[in-house]
């Protein structure tokens, strides 16, 4: 079968890690015809806009995107790129696995987390009031009729939404991938103990969704600032976390951090009819160009895309190739070595051929 896939470059060092990752793909077997389109610094400084509407169309008509990590600009436009391609498109489902690799540092060993994070809703849905605004001051004298609670005249302010819609949606998924990958148990992870309108909610919601699959998934609880102790202490004694947007974003880098770092930490972002693959790291524009980047997060990514669309044979194969590359320390980028100015370090390109030649043994 083949695939029509939408391929954003990005900007800063995604040109190069996009690139490694899409020639590691090609080189399954798999067949893929990228169409490429632009979003962030890229994109503005070509066609004007940082998210122009032939990127969404295409995203929208192909349904699958292969994304390099772009730049917002700031002071203009977007609050955030990656978060206006996740709202316009509805990708309610962010998806990020923390698996150790052979050969990656890392103070642990054989961690096996994903983490599912609710992506429309909480604080960050964008609805705050600046401080000293009259629809601000508006706002406090209103909230503070109704809740009979102070607020200092001076405050800025955001909007914490939760949802019986959207939480019901992101538990059952993070439920129904746990059934699709033999996950043990999902753990709601909120703060429900002081946020009982919101993260209560949330966390009400997950417990009736979970009894639809008792008997066939594990379901716990946990309070965020716990389970941040938890994983530090005892990070195998979870599986699939899923929780609300902030806490996900927060946790997610947590469990990178258990693996090694963002480098190495792949993510996804999926909706109904739609998924968004990219690595969890930034643009880094001072390396743009260099070839020296680590390519591992996006090629990670890519190996997400290929399990996606049910090629799972060449995702395996991928997977496989990318860990015997890292276990053996060879050909593997400065900061994967035991010494960040080892000379035998490769760039971005030849890591990324490594991987290729041990798919293709």
């Amino acid at each position: 079968m083949s695939y029509t896939v939408t391929l954003i470059p990005g900007d800063g060092i995604g040109p190069e890690v996009a690139d490694a990752a899409a020639r590691c793909i090609e080189a399954t077997g798999v067949k893929i015809t990228w169409e490429t389109a632009l979003a962030g610094q890229s994109a503005l400084d070509t066609v004007g806009s940082l998210l122009p509407g032939q990127t969404l169309d295409s995203i929208r008509k192909n349904k699958v995107c292969l994304k390099g990590p772009i730049t917002t600009p700031i002071g203009k436009g977007f609050r955030s790129v990656n978060v206006a391609i996740r709202l316009e498109l509805d990708l309610y489902a962010c998806l990020r696995p923390a698996k150790s690799f052979q050969g990656v540092r890392s103070l642990y060993k054989d961690i096996d987390l994903v983490v599912v994070r609710e992506n429309s809703e909480d604080l960050y849905a964008g609805i705050e009031f600046e401080e000293g605004k009259p629809e601000t001051a508006g706002l406090i004298r209103r909230i503070q009729q109704l809740s009979k609670k102070n607020i200092r005249p001076d405050a800025g302010l955001s909007i914490k939404p939760i949802s019986k819609f959207a939480s019901e949606r992101i538990v059952r998924f993070a439920f129904e991938y746990a059934l699709a990958n033999k996950r043990a148990k999902v753990t709601a992870v909120t703060k429900a103990n002081i946020m009982k309108f919101t993260d209560g909610l949330f966390l009400s919601v997950a417990r009736e969704v979970a009894e639809k699959y008792e008997g066939r998934v594990a379901f716990e609880e946990a309070l965020v600032d716990n389970m941040c102790m938890q994983l530090v202490q005892k990070p195998h004694n979870y599986d699939v976390l899923v929780l609300p947007n902030l806490y996900g974003d927060i946790l997610s880098d947590l469990c990178a951090g258990l693996i090694g770092g963002l480098g190495i930490a792949p993510g996804a972002n999926i909706g109904d009819n739609i998924a968004v693959f990219e690595a969890v790291h930034g643009s880094a524009p001072k390396y743009a160009g260099r070839n020296k980047v680590n390519p591992t997060a996006m090629i990670s990514s890519g190996i997400l895309m290929l399990r996606h669309l049910k090629e799972i044979k060449a995702a395996n194969a991928l997977e496989t190739a990318l860990a015997s590359v890292l276990a053996e320390g060879t050909s593997v980028t400065y900061d994967l070595k035991p010494r960040r100015d080892d000379p035998s370090a490769v760039g971005t390109k030849e890591m990324a051929d490594a991987v290729i030649a041990k798919i293709k043994r």
